[in-house]
């Protein structure tokens, strides 16, 4: 009996989403995901409620829900800046070569 470990075979996940046109759209949506989450973080710490938050940013309750869906991939620096203000937070966005 080997009990060595097996030799891995084939590329990466990444290499698979490449391969199949995906990789922009799951780094969109995960991104998406992450500000969402923490967005959610923030606004719980700040003991705000969503209708607060909405009332603050001069929009309405549904664009926070959609700013808070981590599903929702849709989200403009506009709106993300007037949210962060509320939330008294600033925006730092890095680009980076792929």
């Amino acid at each position: 009996m080997n009990n060595s470990k097996p030799n891995h075979r084939g590329g990466d996940f990444r290499d698979f989403l490449d391969e199949s046109g995906l990789r922009a759209e799951v780094e969109t949506r995960a991104l998406k995901q992450a500000v969402s989450l923490q967005l959610k973080r923030l606004l719980a710490e700040s003991a705000l409620t969503k209708a607060d938050m909405a009332a603050r940013m001069k929009t309405s309750r549904a664009a926070v829900d959609r700013l808070l869906d981590e599903s929702n991939p849709s989200l403009t620096l506009h709106t993300l800046g007037k949210a962060a203000r509320v939330l008294g937070c600033k925006i730092r966005l890095d680009l980076e070569r792929a």
